[in-house]
């Protein structure tokens, strides 16, 4: 396993902020623009597979439709876990989403596979860990 650079670091951690802000600002496209394809969501023991983009952005889509029934407004994350193996990191988030008030409406912990191209990292997997 390779050491993460700070430049990895601050990369990584960019990445997941920009996602983050993607999600508060209800904003598909942006969340969508941090995956690669095509890619994996693997929830409640069943993996979908996203061949491209346009099938994503249905699921990201659906997803906000939840967060604004649940008047989510805020995302945040605390990084559990990271492990570097050349243009492959393994990222542990725990994920707070609250509403305006600051009540936490949702708490749970995400596994990422993320892969390094020429245009920065990208998710290529995600796995929700299950309630």
């Amino acid at each position: 396993m390779d050491a993460m650079t700070r430049q990895e670091e601050d990369q990584i951690t960019g990445l997941f902020e920009a996602y983050a802000s993607g999600f508060d600002d209800f904003d598909a496209d942006t969340v969508a623009d941090h995956f690669a394809y095509p890619c994996t969501i693997w929830q409640l023991g069943k993996g979908n597979v996203f061949a491209d983009r346009e099938e994503l952005l249905e699921n990201i889509e659906a997803l906000l439709s939840v967060f604004e029934r649940e008047e989510i407004v805020h995302s945040s994350f605390r990084v559990i876990e990271k492990v570097l193996t050349g243009t492959v990191a393994m990222v542990t988030l725990e994920w707070q989403q609250e509403r305006e008030d600051g009540d936490v409406a949702l708490e749970f912990v995400c596994h990422y596979a993320l892969v390094e191209s020429p245009e920065g990292w990208a998710i290529a997997t995600v796995f929700n860990e299950d309630p």
